[in-house]
């Protein structure tokens, strides 16, 4: 019989409005099936980090984790080329990941998906040798997310959001960078990079792909603090292929040299202090994710099964 592992973050609001035991027994009810063993954990912190690293340990296959952004980049660097199958419920801010599969936000809706989803093989990028599943990014987009932090918990999730665009537009600075692709270097003068696993080319910041085995590369021109507002909300809101001050490119590994030894990184919502040169590559189909069988990117991925 399979084994399935959900491990809820305590601390997510989720778990404070619906009460642990609660949820728990939701959560237990609407994924056990006959053939599926479920346990349903709610922990924090360093036990929530524990209980995820330990599962594989513990004889379970599939790992399903309702926290947000960072905690299932860890889960996924954990589960990394293995056999062991992450599954999502977005209990977190952004819920990039769950989004871009389809999972809905409702908790009902969210429980349904899992239930007829099924594993697929997706591509993980790396920084510095650590994996991650989505974004990674310099400059502004590691100021938005230290400002975020700070003005969510005063003024609220959109209220916070919008004032934290604004604070990390003028607090972004300028940044000498060099793009080297393939031996080459290109020097821009920059505010801000990102690095997505895959192309965010789909409507709706959605990925048309999750297999692509390419990341791509998004480097925001110096233009101004207005500039800085427009580029940054057009990134935030999946508008800036039309934006002729950010630079795109595709490749399967790049390195972002600076005139700095260490610059904040906001990898996957969490903020980190990296060595510079920052190094990315892609871990092509490292990682077994549940999607819905319904997402374009499941009925994609078995059209290629087939061809």
């Amino acid at each position: 019989m399979r084994r399935m592992l959900v491990v809820l973050n305590a601390k997510a609001g989720r778990v404070t409005d619906f009460g642990a035991e609660p949820l728990r027994r939701q959560v237990d009810s609407s994924l056990t099936r006959a053939d599926l063993d479920v346990q349903v954990a709610v922990a924090a912190g360093a036990e929530l980090a524990a209980l995820i690293r330990r599962a594989p340990l513990d004889g379970y296959d599939t790992v399903v984790v309702g926290a947000g952004d960072g905690t299932l980049s860890l889960a996924a660097a954990t589960y990394a080329n293995s056999d062991t199958v992450l599954g999502v419920l977005p209990f977190g801010t952004m819920n990039l990941l769950a989004h871009d599969i389809g999972i809905p936000r409702d908790l009902a809706g969210a429980l349904a998906a899992l239930a007829q989803a099924a594993p697929m093989k997706v591509d993980l990028g790396l920084v510095n040798g650590r994996p991650f599943h989505g974004v990674s990014g310099v400059g502004f987009f590691s100021q938005m997310a230290l400002a975020r932090e700070q003005e969510r918990e005063r003024h609220g999730r959109v209220l916070g959001w919008l004032i934290a665009l604004g604070k990390a537009a003028f607090r972004a600075g300028r940044m000498s960078l060099e793009v080297e692709l393939a031996g080459a270097r290109q020097p821009i003068e920059a505010y801000a990079a990102l690095v997505t696993v895959n192309a965010f080319d789909a409507p709706g910041l959605h990925r048309s792909r999750l297999d692509g085995g390419l990341l791509e590369v998004l480097v925001a021109e110096d233009r101004g603090a207005f500039a800085r507002l427009k580029a940054g909300a057009d990134v935030l809101v999946g508008a800036w292929r039309d934006n002729p001050g950010i630079h795109l490119f595709s490749t399967p590994r790049v390195t972002i040299h600076a005139r700095r030894h260490r610059a904040w990184v906001a990898t996957d919502g969490e903020v980190t202090r990296e060595s510079l040169p920052l190094r990315y590559a892609i871990a092509p189909r490292a990682l077994n994710l549940l999607v819905p069988r319904g997402s374009p990117h499941w009925q994609a991925a078995q059209a290629t099964d087939i061809t």
